[in-house]
């Protein structure tokens, strides 16, 4: 039986489909992404563990999900990323949107894929940590 971390990252499938390497790349960001979060000691209470589910989409998706009607405290980080906190689970499910701009030189320059995404989804987590006052990740 696998234990689900706390963290995981769900690449859209319009993404797998444009980016073969992006759901490998999210694997391994995981599991560095859960590490880090784990010696910043973001889980002291194990009775109460925060789920975090990183969602990257494109623009289409990332708006029509915006519009959606949430259950939760909403937080908009940036015009491309916002999320919604459930307290009482606790979880927070983050949207983050690859822009077309950011499509479009992912395309032509996929090598920057690993890096590009691992920039990106820190600053998120590192967004979320200040809102929860969490200690920021390196």
């Amino acid at each position: 039986m696998t234990e689900q971390l706390p963290i995981s990252i769900q690449p859209s499938n319009d993404l797998m489909t444009q980016f073969s390497k992006i759901k490998s790349v999210c694997n391994k960001l995981e599991a560095q992404f859960n590490f880090q979060t784990l010696t910043a000691n973001w889980y002291g209470d194990e009775d109460n563990i925060l789920s975090i589910n990183l969602y990257l989409e494109t623009s289409n998706f990332f708006d029509l999900e915006k519009a959606n009607i949430h259950q939760g405290e909403i937080s908009n980080f940036a015009d491309d990323v916002f999320s919604v906190y459930q307290k009482e689970l606790p979880q927070i499910n983050c949207f983050i949107a690859i822009t077309p701009a950011e499509l479009t030189l992912l395309g032509q320059q996929e090598k920057l894929l690993p890096i590009y995404i691992e920039k990106k989804l820190h600053k998120v987590l590192n967004l979320i940590a200040a809102q929860l006052k969490l200690f920021p990740i390196e």
